[in-house]
């Protein structure tokens, strides 16, 4: 062999890119992946799914199953099942609330009329039970003093002598509750001595807390003070009669219960006045 033809070099060699495959491998087990979850979805327990549909159609009032029934609480009537959403919830609280969380309600509701049963006769032993209010719900016992000529001057934050003596009779009755209290001031529009509503409101609620607490006995740590000005009105202020509803400070006695019992409040009134 010559030479020249022994020098010659060899020809590269040349690989084909093979990085496609790992991609392909990639999408392979995808794919397996989601044919095996498909075919884990399919397969449905019969008795479970038996159950379940029996106790759907029974809390629903649909069907009236004769095997199963898991559903607990009082069947919700057929006819109820079509009206708003709001009323619905309303029945399906009531239907679903147990019997401990409702007679616990129901000795809530108890305690708080026998607070307000207290100081309504002190006020009209005193002659002082108008321009006071009282409400019941889901917060718990509201005293309403409604009017702010009765107990406050206009466009003023201090307590008339009204005032005084209608708290010098709600106080003792609160104090030994040992409950939690929140003033509430409120205020009208057209106010000319004060910034606006926000402080007026403030004002008033402030000097209701301090009485209650430095005349009062009621304990500084159960008792707070927050200012609404004219944002949550019960009328407008078209007529000075209807300004005057909206001159108000509510003593707010908050129920100590829990949420779901609180909740039943509203309920459990109705049934301790039929």
């Amino acid at each position: 062999m010559s030479p020249r033809r022994r020098g010659r070099k060899k020809p590269e060699e040349h690989h084909v890119d093979e990085r496609w495959m790992a991609s392909y491998m990639d999408m392979v087990t995808v794919l397996m992946c989601m044919f095996i979850v498909l075919f884990a979805m399919s397969t449905v327990d019969a008795n479970k799914f038996e159950k379940l549909r029996n106790s759907l159609a029974t809390g629903f009032g649909a069907v009236a199953s004769q095997t199963v029934d898991t559903a607990s609480g009082t069947v919700v009537p057929p006819e109820l099942v079509d009206k708003n959403l709001e009323a619905f919830a309303a029945v399906k609280g009531a239907a679903t609330a147990s019997p401990e969380n409702m007679a616990e309600a129901i000795k809530e509701v108890d305690r708080l009329k026998a607070l307000q049963a207290k100081m309504q006769a002190g006020l009209a032993a005193a002659g002082l039970s108008e321009n006071v209010e009282f409400q019941i719900d889901q917060r718990g016992l509201t005293v309403k003093l409604v009017g702010s000529q009765a107990f406050f001057e206009p466009d003023r934050p201090e307590l008339t002598s009204r005032a005084t003596r209608v708290l010098q009779i709600i106080s003792p009755v609160l104090k030994p509750a040992g409950m939690e209290i929140m003033v509430e001031g409120h205020a009208a529009n057209g106010i000319t001595a004060y910034p606006s509503t926000w402080e007026l409101s403030s004002a008033r609620a402030v000097n209701v807390l301090r009485y209650m607490v430095d005349d009062g006995g009621i304990a500084p740590a159960t008792i707070g003070a927050v200012a609404f000005g004219s944002a949550r009105q019960v009328n407008d202020d078209s007529t000075p009669e209807l300004m005057e509803r909206n001159r108000r400070v509510d003593i707010v006695v908050i129920s100590d219960k829990p949420d779901v019992v609180r909740a039943l409040i509203p309920e459990a009134l109705k049934l301790s006045e039929k």
